[in-house]
Formats: C-alpha cells, structure tokens, sequence
C-alpha cells in the first residue's frame, strides 16, 4: 500500500471546506486533480473516505483516518520550514484560529504587523469558539491561536481585553462614565453560551449581582442586533467595539474585569518557525483591541 501526501492533502481538504470544487480552490489545482487524488486514496485503502454529497463529508473510516492524516502533513510542514529557517528563506502559510470578536478587534492590527515585517509569511484565518480553536490546534488544523484566559505561561500575552457594558443610546445609563454590573439586575440581560457566559456570571459573582439570562445567543451579531431591538443588555469586551453601531454605547463597567489573550503554537508538538518568529513579533509591541 502507497499513501502519499498529495493524496492527504486533497482528502483534507475536501474535508474541511465540505467540497471537491472549494478544495480545489483551497489547494490550486484543478477540480479533476483532487477528486483523482481522492480517488486514488480510497483505492489504496480499498474504501470509500467521503461521501459525495453536498457539503461533502467523511465515513467513518474517514473521520477515524483524519487526525492521522493531519499529523503526517504537519510534520512535513514542520521539516519543510526548518529546512527553509536553516536556509535563511523563512516562507509559507501559518493557519490561525481565534473567536469571532478576537478576529475583528485583534487579528487585523497583528496582520498588518506581520505582514510589514515577514512579507513572505502567509497568515490565514479560521473562526471558531474557544473549544473549537482548542481541538484546531490539538489536531494540526491551526499552527498557531489566539488563546482566551490560558493556564499561566501558556504562548505569548497579547493584551487585557476589558469587559463593557453594551447599551442601547437611549437607556438610562448610557450617559454614565462607567456601569456598575449591579444596575443591570432589572434589565433583560443577554448572553452567548460556553466560555462567555461562564467569565459573565463569574463578573457579576464578583460584583455581588444577580445574572438571569433571559436569551441565550451564540452568534455575535445577532446578540448585538437583540440590543438594537431593545430585548435587552449584555457585557462584551473592548474587542467588540468595531461591531458596535452608532445607535449603541460600549462603556466601562465596575467592578473592572478583562479576559486574557495570548497568542500560543501547539502544546504537544514544536511550533513552527514562522510561529515562533511571528509570536517574537507580536510580543515586542503593545496591542490594542481596536484596529
């Protein structure tokens, strides 16, 4: 049996962007080329890997091979960029995962940087919540992340993204300096679930308040959207700030609290050069959470 890793790469790659066209698009090559690479694969294997549908999704041998199949083209990826950093070419495509509001306060500011300073470093995005970006970069999806509140000395610190409260302009307290968590107790409070809605009800604990959510919503957008109606109030971080339109207010609130990010590499497995370089990068200068 011969498995190569054009092969890998393909299947990968259809599974991941849920399509042989999207695939190809992903690897540059033509629409033919992968469903041949794939092709090829189950044959070497003797069964089907991915069940052509739309989207397109892996069997159960598929979905048992995919964390194998990850492994083996980062560990290429990890010869080839040693072998590049010993050249002195330092090059290629680092994958990064961070959460929906880090991606729009954060990560624009670090890619202008980065691309200022390692032009021939190619950083894509990925978006996801916090147990996603965890299992990312566990599996070799993501190269690097963008960590919410990791154990102490874990990757390099970024910044403290602090905690406002979201308003409509016209509510009682939009004019103040800052809001006390506690005058938020007879407001409909809005919430999005996992991480976020544990760090809030740890906020309102310190502040002695009482947190009842009346909604629960994981997209940001449609939460943001809710306090526009006037369905209620929430606690976001200044990371969120580019999403907030005019006819809302982002203020402080008491007592003060911020979440920690830090940019991190794979704990089980050498991080790459470019990783390396960009994280050295990153912690040489002071972020914000605005663009």
């Amino acid at each position: 049996m011969t498995v190569n890793l054009p092969q890998l790469r393909a299947f990968l790659a259809v599974v991941d962007t849920g399509g042989f066209g999207a695939a190809a698009d992903e690897l540059g090559m033509s629409q033919s080329a992968v469903s041949h690479a794939v092709a090829s694969l189950e044959r070497e294997l003797a069964a089907p890997l991915l069940i052509r549908s739309s989207p397109a999704r892996a069997t159960a041998l598929g979905e048992r091979l995919v964390p194998y199949a990850r492994t083996a083209l980062s560990a290429v990826r990890s010869l080839e960029a040693v072998a590049a950093e010993a050249a002195g070419a330092l090059a290629g495509t680092v994958r990064l995962a961070a959460t929906p509001t880090v991606c729009r306060g954060l990560v624009p500011g670090l890619l202008r940087h980065w691309r200022a300073g390692q032009p021939n470093v190619t950083v894509r995005v990925f978006e996801g919540d916090s147990a996603e970006i965890a299992a990312w970069l566990e599996d070799g999806t993501a190269d690097a992340a963008v960590l919410v509140d990791p154990p102490p000395g874990t990757g390099v610190p970024l910044v403290e993204d602090r905690y406002r409260a979201l308003l409509p302009r016209d509510h009682p307290l939009a004019g103040e300096a800052a809001v006390d968590v506690r005058d938020l107790e007879d407001d409909p409070f809005l919430v999005s679930p996992g991480g976020c809605e544990t760090r809030l009800r740890e906020l309102h604990r310190l502040a002695g308040a009482r947190v009842t959510p009346t909604h629960r919503v994981r997209d940001l957008a449609t939460l943001i959207s809710m306090v526009q109606a006037g369905l209620g109030v929430t606690v976001l971080t200044e990371a969120s700030r580019p999403l907030v339109p005019p006819d809302l207010v982002l203020l402080p609130v008491t007592p003060p609290a911020s979440r920690r990010l830090a940019l991190s590499g794979p704990r089980d497995r050498p991080w790459l050069p470019a990783v390396r370089v960009l994280a050295e990068s990153a912690a040489a200068r002071q972020w914000a959470t605005e663009p």
